[in-house]
């Protein structure tokens, strides 16, 4: 992984840190908007891991770069394996087409970074 991608990646999770501290204090749309985040997330017909692996193919497709960080990270923490967040970038890169490689890239850095940490 380039320096220069794990620096982004450690970037975008202290930034979102604070701009979610600063939010949950100061703004009721957010904290409503979070609760609605925790409701959508929560395992019901689908688990949090599925949930999460979808909205990470999602994030490829839109190119949110902090959003591929946080869900890939949700994934993981909620037992996806490699593969299976490999799987939902590959569906994000058919739904996506060719634009979407690009954001497949960082993706895959993101990967890469949470699979290191656990080492």
């Amino acid at each position: 992984m380039k320096k220069s991608d794990r620096e982004k990646i450690e970037q975008i999770i202290k930034s979102r840190k604070q701009a979610n501290s600063y939010y949950l204090n100061k703004s009721a749309v957010y904290r409503s908007f979070a609760k609605m985040e925790e409701a959508t997330y929560s395992d019901k017909a689908l688990s949090k891991r599925q949930k999460e692996l979808i909205a990470t193919g999602i994030s490829i497709v839109i190119n949110c770069e902090s959003c591929m960080e946080w869900h890939i990270k949700q994934a993981i923490d909620n037992g996806a394996t490699e593969n299976e967040i490999l799987e939902s970038i590959e569906v994000g890169i058919e739904m996506g087409g060719g634009p979407a490689t690009v954001s497949a890239r960082f993706a895959m850095s993101v990967l890469e970074y949470y699979i290191e940490s656990l080492k």
